[in-house]
């Protein structure tokens, strides 16, 4: 595809139904901070020799539910703890516990680093909105709100459907394209006019499995060719390939 195609690709779309993580903020990192703050501190705190490392992340947590990467990787290092009631408190050596108390290293993170865009993302959706698009936010994570606030893209997003939003609504997550299609309901927008914009493969399924304009993959990591397999419609390095 000549850059006029890519050019050309979402000029006639109604509405752009972005993923977060990934796509408009690097949070990725910040998950990654998180989790090595919390695990570094429990270890010390249950006198554990053997630390967190980098790699622990990518062979027992990425991508996976919070709880789930809790027990995995204590696993990993033979410790079993009481699963603990859902709200259990940070600070309780329990799984719930420890995933509430990671949930509270990154909003804290978050709150006090902050988080920077980006800037090919913010250029994108400026000119999407100069040209009179719609914009959505699709996220999976729980923390959408304050991840937009703390990068100052609050503004532009007044209908962000993340995975609170999705639990109150009881719609099934990506790979579904349910959570798509209730941002372009709430927008007023036909799925068909809108743009799906993902750099996980589960989002690009979701978007390729609505029913769509067209599914944009942003290659973070994943690799083009298996964003193209998963369904997407093209695939750029960033959102600035496509002004």
């Amino acid at each position: 595809m000549h850059m006029t195609d890519l050019r050309n690709a979402w000029t006639s779309a109604s509405a752009l139904l972005f993923d977060l993580d990934g796509v408009l903020t690097p949070t990725a990192v910040v998950h990654e901070q998180a989790w090595q703050e919390l695990f570094d501190g429990y270890l010390a705190e249950a006198g554990h020799e053997q630390g967190y490392r980098e790699s622990d992340y990518f062979d027992h947590i990425d991508g996976k539910p919070r709880f789930d990467g809790v027990r995995d990787f204590l696993t990993s290092r033979g410790i079993t703890l009481p699963e603990g009631p859902v709200h259990d408190h940070p600070d309780n050596q329990t799984v719930q516990g420890l995933g509430n108390r990671k949930n509270a290293i990154f909003n804290e993170i978050v709150d006090t680093r902050g988080v920077e865009p980006y800037a090919g993302s913010v250029k994108f959706i400026n000119a999407a909105l100069e040209r009179g698009l719609k914009v959505a936010v699709v996220s999976s994570s729980r923390n959408a709100p304050a991840v937009l606030k703390a990068a100052g893209l609050d503004h532009h997003f007044k209908v962000v459907v993340d995975g609170q939003v999705a639990a109150a609504v009881g719609l099934p997550g990506k790979p579904d394209p349910a959570t798509f299609t209730y941002a372009a309901s709430l927008l007023g927008v036909p799925s068909e006019e809108c743009i799906v914009v993902e750099d996980a493969v589960s989002g690009v399924q979701a978007g390729s499995a609505g029913n769509f304009q067209a599914v944009i993959g942003v290659d973070r990591g994943a690799g083009r060719q298996t964003l193209l397999d998963a369904g997407a419609t093209l695939v750029v390095d960033d959102l600035n390939d496509l002004l």
